[in-house]
């Protein structure tokens, strides 16, 4: 039986729903990133980031390179670098619209108390 799309979507995005793995796809989207690299980057132990490349690779986002005996990791394709972008303007919108909120009632606060009288 086939998997419906709004589940597959839902399990792509649990997929990607860790600090860690996000943080290392940003690292990805210039380019080739070497696993000792990711660990000077990302506070995280060793065996922690292993297990998160893991995900990302069985994935099939995150591909790895072996250079010798050095790992390096890339995204597979573009697409996750546009969606990493357009989280960033989904999420710039958003707190942008709870600071103009915070500001509106900081403001009605503030008119608030010079209309009420002191005791």
């Amino acid at each position: 039986m086939q998997v419906p799309l709004y589940q597959a979507k839902a399990e792509f995005f649990r997929m990607l729903g860790h600090p860690a793995r996000i943080r290392v796809l940003e690292l990805l989207q210039d380019g080739p990133v070497s696993v000792r690299e990711l660990l000077n980057e990302i506070e995280i132990e060793p065996s922690n980031l292993s297990q998160q490349l893991a995900v990302l690779r069985r994935s099939g986002i995150v591909v790895s390179i072996r250079d010798g005996s050095t790992v390096s990791y890339a995204l597979a394709g573009g697409d996750v670098a546009e969606l990493l972008r357009a989280a960033r303007r989904i999420l710039t919108e958003l707190l942008a619209g709870q600071g103009e909120l915070l500001a509106e009632l900081r403001h009605t606060d503030i008119s608030a108390q010079t209309r009420s009288p002191t005791r």
